[in-house]
């Protein structure tokens, strides 16, 4: 299983704490109060906040600022297996895969042994906590009419959207549109696959991954079950 640790959250304790005072006549004067914070986060050491202090804070907001703008930017040219980006505060983005062999893990009720195995071209549609996947029957760039089919994977429920159980889904403020799309791969394939929410094949999904993991086989296009979508139908 890969190390997917560096996408986990940091934890941040308070140091500091600010409290702003207004005088109620109608100029409305402003009295700004720093307090340090102790081992137990409780307010001590009450001082006005000084010019050294305003300007580490001024800094702080600057570069929050610019993480957020630089959110779902990419590092270069746009990845050709990007089909649309929304790189807004709460952004999403569109891309594709291409079949491939990937390291699969199961729970140890289903009865199917972890390996690699051949899965279907892709395509997903995810924000900052939500993924939606769909399987495609070609690797070509697909287009506004190309027919989606339901992703054969289990956690994956009818209506395409993935249940990520226990995974703590951490996309961070400043990631480029390559991190975005690393991150969201890295989180479903390294996620342990545990239940069906849904038939999603044409056929019997436990059979049908006990049949892949660790053989050359190709995945079989012609269990795909069609949705009712096109690309089309789901672009925002």
């Amino acid at each position: 299983m890969n190390d997917i640790t560096h996408h986990f959250g940091t934890l941040y304790h308070p140091v500091s704490a600010l409290v702003i005072y207004q005088t109620k006549d109608d100029d409305k004067d402003t009295y700004v109060e720093h307090f340090d914070m102790d081992k137990n986060g409780n307010p001590i050491n009450a001082h006005p906040l000084s010019e050294r202090e305003a300007k580490i804070l001024a800094k702080s907001l600057n570069t929050e600022k610019e993480k957020s703008k630089a959110f779902l930017k990419p590092e270069s040219i746009l990845p050709t297996n990007v089909l649309y980006i929304n790189p807004t505060e709460k952004g999403s983005v569109i891309w594709y895969t291409k079949a491939k062999k990937v390291k699969l893990f199961f729970t140890e009720s289903l009865g199917i042994p972890n390996g690699t195995a051949s899965i279907p071209a892709m395509l997903w549609v995810a924000s900052k906590q939500n993924l939606t996947l769909f399987a495609l029957t070609s690797d070509k760039r697909p287009t506004e009419k190309t027919i989606l089919y339901h992703a054969p994977f289990f956690n994956v429920y009818e209506n395409g959207s993935v249940c990520m159980g226990t995974v703590n889904v951490d996309i961070k403020n400043s990631a480029s549109v390559e991190e975005f799309i690393g991150a969201w791969e890295s989180y479903f394939f390294n996620s342990r696959f545990s239940h069906l929410n849904h038939n999603p094949t044409n056929g019997n999904c436990v059979s049908i991954w006990k049949g892949l993991i660790d053989t050359d086989k190709t995945f079989p296009k012609e269990i795909l079950k069609k949705t009712n979508k096109t690309l089309k139908n789901i672009l925002p």
